[in-house]
């Protein structure tokens, strides 16, 4: 029975506080006698009714909306489980099942990108979103909040997979054409996941993509079953935004991705190429970027300051520049160690069996067979190959802050035409955005970029410089081992140092007597004869510095500073200054005849005119080093018994061995004496020289003959 004022509506939803009818919140239901009173009768069934169909109407709403609201956060969760499920059998089934077979064309990296990240955050993600369900009346917020926490994350994770999600298939493409990968693939798919039906990678690869941009559409449906006047409802408005917000932004960061994969390729192009690509509009181009560089440069016009960008710029050329100078250093090194392992003591054939010499021998050997070799292999594996690869990794970025630059000044020129005219052409508006693109992506990668190529910089040296030591701890203690077998590898350290200054001392004795006694037997020196040519510049340099100036060069002379001269041995030079300009005594200043420099003081004889004048008048002599070579030999004009008194100073030798081929040559051995008859043949060449071989005459190639000094008469002999 129904109460006092109550309507009992069989069938009709009963409020929770007993058994009257759900009607909206702060609404008073009519009573009946109040119907009465305002139409003045008695209330019937239909004023009844009417009130009461509204209030079922409504509640039926709510209940609707309340239903499709739990459906849709059950659909958020159970989809998420689908998913997190999905992406573990593409990582630990799939992409392992690919990974045993080792297909060398296959590229894993770039089909499956960063899958573990997202897989990581998934999982995490599924789990606190399985925990709501816990909390009923809460849920709504706490999926809110959930959302907001992870979209850094997933924006991170994402972002990657995305931008190269287009490389991903464009790889699944051409394996498709190869048939053998295409079965390998297939067989995959079949051994690992056989009840998906998947005849494709893609079906997998797709998965990530169309996860992240459906969390706005999920959420967007609990939104709109949620009332407005809901506590949630904020919460649930800022998530979607959130959501929405992530996908916008990895929209972005492909497109940045996009424009940068155009513009850091290096390209090795020819000179045919680059003029191939030259034309009207590019010349344009060209050009009014370099009158805006000299205008910035000028201060014509005013530079556009990026302070953030500059300052990551400049660590990025810091790490580019140290790059380049560790590999060439390393370059250095390794050429180096190899001109070390070039010689080879241990090879030598050595008439002593036992003593130091034979423990030096096995020393010798072990480092150049085992220490060096295996230090050299480590080496390259652990420094010179990581190092090569990051300076390859250096290129794209290089290109890309090119390229900015460039942008940069098209930027500047089209935003000077936009504010005097107001507006811009659609090229030019995609010009503006190009760089915009590529300078935002400079900034927010370049530091990540610098972190890791200085990681992988110090890495690096870390690895050098433990290369090093353990390299001076395989030679110490394989010397130490050789130094204990040593007759005075026990002996204690002073008696050893001692034995050391004795031995010192007696062979500085043994030496100074060596020396005293060359000294009383050598010859003085014999002042070199002139070519006339000689002759004449020694008598400019007489008129110029008088004959006390003169000098002449003992031996050969390479110049290795700025300023340092090089000289043939005999060449006669004038002394002008004994010091050169940091007042060094070893290095003089002097006068060839033309050009002036510094020489070694040690590598002068003062030079005697008179005595190469009655020498020249006695002895031939090469009229300069080229002639010596090519033996342009001329025969002393004086009388045989005149040249036979005196002892020449130069003779003629074969430089080359020398094989007759017809009867008019003659054979010869490197080194053999020869008299020259003619310096020329019967037709005047001096190509070839008409020489005495012990008695047998014939030709010889004049470049085959070199004019040596004489030996020294014998009589003496070196001391022992």
């Amino acid at each position: 029975m129904a109460g006092r004022g109550q309507l009992a509506l069989p069938g009709k939803p009963r409020s929770a506080f007993g058994d009257q009818p759900l009607r909206r919140p702060g609404a008073r239901a009519p009573r009946p006698t109040e119907m009465a009173s305002a139409r003045g009768t008695e209330p019937d069934a239909e004023d009844v009714a009417e009130p009461e169909e509204a209030i079922y109407e409504e509640v039926t709403s709510c209940e609707r909306m309340e239903l499709s609201q739990r459906l849709a956060v059950e659909e958020l969760i159970t989809t998420e489980a689908s998913y997190v499920h999905n992406i573990q059998l593409c990582v630990s089934d799939i992409r392992a099942h690919l990974q045993k077979k080792k297909l060398p064309d296959l590229d894993l990296e770039g089909l499956f990108s960063n899958t573990d990240d997202i897989l990581h955050v998934s999982k995490r993600f599924l789990k606190r979103l399985e925990a709501t369900a816990t909390q009923e009346r809460e849920q709504l917020l706490c999926i809110s909040a959930l959302f907001q926490e992870f979209k850094e994350e997933m924006e991170t994770v994402y972002k990657i997979y995305c931008a190269s999600y287009e490389h991903a298939l464009l790889l699944v493409e051409s394996y498709r054409k190869d048939p053998r990968l295409q079965e390998e693939i297939l067989e995959t798919l079949n051994a690992a996941v056989p009840h998906t039906g998947a005849s494709d990678l893609s079906f997998f690869l797709v998965m990530p993509v169309q996860r992240v941009t459906k969390y706005p559409l999920l959420l967007g449906k609990i939104l709109e079953n949620t009332p407005a006047s809901a506590s949630a409802y904020p919460a649930l408005q800022a998530a979607v935004h959130a959501m929405a917000q992530v996908n916008a932004n990895i929209n972005e960061y492909k497109r940045r991705r996009e424009v940068a994969t155009k513009y850091n390729k290096a390209e090795h192009l020819t000179l045919r190429d680059r003029f191939a690509r030259l034309n009207t509009h590019s010349i344009a181009k060209k050009t009014s970027r370099l009158s805006r560089l000299f205008m910035h440069e000028a201060g014509i016009v005013a530079k556009t300051e990026d302070r953030e960008y500059d300052n990551l710029e400049e660590k990025f050329q810091c790490v580019v520049s140290s790059v380049a100078a560790l590999k060439e250093n390393v370059a250095s090194y390794l050429g180096h160690l190899e001109a070390f392992l070039l010689p080879t003591p241990h090879k030598c054939e050595l008439q002593i069996d036992e003593g130091p010499a034979q423990q030096y021998r096995h020393f010798a050997e072990y480092l150049h067979c085992t220490v060096f070799p295996e230090f050299k292999r480590r080496l390259d594996r652990l420094v010179c190959q990581p190092l090569c690869s990051l300076s390859d990794m250096l290129v794209g970025p290089q290109q890309l802050v090119k390229k900015r630059l460039d942008k940069l000044l098209d930027y500047e020129e089209i935003q000077e035409r936009k504010s005097e005219m107001g507006s811009v052409t659609y090229d030019e508006e995609a010009a503006m955005n190009t760089y915009l693109a590529i300078n935002a992506l400079l900034v927010a990668e370049l530091p990540q970029f610098n972190q890791a190529a200085l990681q992988l910089l110090g890495q690096i040296l870390c690895s050098l410089s433990a290369l090093q030591q353990d390299l001076a701890a395989q030679v110490l203690h394989q010397a130490e081992n050789e130094l204990e077998q040593m007759p005075h590898g026990c002996m204690p350290l002073p008696g050893f140092w001692k034995m050391v200054e004795d031995t010192l001392q007696q062979s500085g004795a043994q030496l100074r007597a060596f020396c005293q006694t060359f000294e009383t037997v050598t010859l003085s020196p014999v002042t070199q004869p002139l070519n006339p040519a000689e002759e004449r510049k020694v008598l400019s340099l007489v008129s110029k510095h008088g004959p006390d100036k003169l000098y002449q060069v003992t031996s050969n002379i390479s110049g290795s500073k700025d300023l340092d001269l090089t000289l043939q041995r005999g060449q006669i030079v004038a002394l002008l200054q004994s010091v050169d300009t940091k007042g060094n005594t070893s290095r003089w200043l002097v006068d060839a005849g033309g050009p002036r420099g510094f020489v070694p003081a040690g590598k002068l004889q003062p030079f005697c005119p008179e005595q190469s004048q009655q020498l020249g008048m006695q002895l031939p002599a090469p009229e300069s080093v080229t002639e010596r070579r090519r033996c342009s030999y001329a025969s002393p004009e004086a009388p045989k018994v005149q040249v036979a008194a005196f002892a020449p100073a130069f003779q003629v030798v074969a430089g080359f061995s020398f094989a007759a081929r017809s009867p008019q040559e003659v054979s010869l051995q490197a080194g053999q004496p020869v008299v020259v008859l003619e310096p020329h043949d019967k037709k005047g060449s001096k190509e070839w020289s008409l020489v005495d071989v012990n008695g047998q005459r014939g030709y010889v190639p004049s470049s085959y003959l070199v004019t040596v000094p004489a030996q020294e008469p014998a009589g003496w002999s070196l001391p022992v």
